[in-house]
């Protein structure tokens, strides 16, 4: 519901995304474009990260002059080698050896390569869509599922599609660009990339985004599992964060997602987030994983991330895909557990909670 985006709470907590949706700001993938950046394939790595880190903070000094209304981004021309350009530069150094997810599998996936995520170089889609089940402030939603995830959870709502991308079809960049464009057309607020995990894919996302030049919101759907070179390519691209905090017991992590040091990445990426952009967080409440996940998650983001921290708790659990061969989470969530969740979230202090 695009009224929800006046709702005085979301001006608190997503102020820029707002103005991005109102057309009064623009989206920052555009931005980056407008930044020079002089490099060479020949380049070290090393050298390509240290130009990156430098670029990044000439892009944050023209964001906060073009959101305080100093200059306009039309003032600013198309560089025909920019940052987002050099961003894709160190995607597609990543393919040779990936590392795009925290674990980190260092597959080429430019010979043909695949790791945990089977992900290789045509990019997979298994839909795409407006979306109307999103948080009212993004709807609608222009949401791209794409098939292939940096975790295996147990009980995926979107499996097999989501983990298998030999399930999905093949999209080329400029189809997606198509359909961006289109998507603007017809009223759709953000371009919402998901999946599975758009992790996986961040290499084609970025390639999209050089060919994109319609004014829309960028949000990176995502389980946290990323590696951080993947949150330093993002920042700058990524409007808003819309980030799911599943975990704060790596052995539950491991248990029913195989992904170790779960919380140590969630952790990371949710306070880079908070410095790059803005973001909304989701918990999904699941049966006997209150005490160790849900409410030490909500501890922490109070603590780490601010009491009008915008967060989304919920209560659609099912048992899905492989979860009924476990036995603590083979039934739906109580109504009275998620109560419970919500209260405790009031209790110490969180008021910004999506209810």
């Amino acid at each position: 519901m695009i009224g929800a985006i006046n709702d005085p709470l979301v001006k608190l907590a997503l102020p820029r995304y707002v103005n991005v949706v109102n057309d009064k700001l623009p989206a920052l993938f555009l931005i980056a474009k407008r930044i020079e950046a002089k490099f060479s394939k020949k380049f070290l790595n090393s050298q390509l990260w240290s130009l990156h880190d430098h670029l990044m903070k000439k892009f944050e000094m023209i964001r906060e002059k073009i959101d305080k209304g100093e200059i306009a981004i039309e003032d600013l021309p198309i560089q025909k080698c920019s940052l987002l350009d050099l961003k894709i530069e160190l995607a597609k150094k990543i393919l040779q050896s990936c590392e795009f997810c925290e674990r980190r599998c260092g597959v080429n996936r430019l010979k043909g390569e695949t790791g945990f995520c089977k992900a290789g170089l045509e990019w997979k889609i298994f839909g795409a869509h407006a979306h109307y089940g999103e948080e009212p402030e993004l709807v609608p939603s222009g949401t791209i599922f794409q098939a292939a995830c940096s975790m295996a959870c147990v009980y995926c709502q979107n499996a097999p599609e989501s983990i298998n991308p030999d399930l999905g079809e093949t999209w080329k960049v400029n189809e997606i660009v198509g359909w961006i464009e289109k998507a603007k057309e017809k009223g759709i607020i953000n371009i919402n990339w998901v999946g599975g995990s758009p992790t996986c894919w961040l290499f084609n996302i970025l390639s999209a985004l050089k060919h994109t030049n319609v004014n829309i919101a960028q949000i990176w759907n995502s389980n946290s599992y990323y590696s951080e070179k993947t949150a330093k390519l993002i920042n700058g691209v990524i409007d808003l964060y819309l980030l799911d905090f599943r975990y704060f017991s790596n052995n539950c992590a491991v248990r029913l997602s195989s992904a170790p040091h779960y919380v140590e990445a969630a952790k990371r990426n949710h306070l880079m987030a908070k410095r790059a952009g803005e973001l909304i967080i989701r918990i999904l409440v699941m049966p006997n994983h209150i005490e160790c996940d849900a409410k030490p998650i909500l501890k922490w983001i109070k603590e780490n991330l601010g009491e009008y921290t915008r967060i989304n708790i919920l209560s659609q659990y099912r048992p899905c895909w492989k979860a009924f061969e476990y036995r603590e989470i083979a039934r739906p969530l109580r109504y009275e557990e998620w109560a419970n969740v919500i209260e405790y979230a009031k209790k110490i202090g969180l008021k910004n909670l999506i209810l």
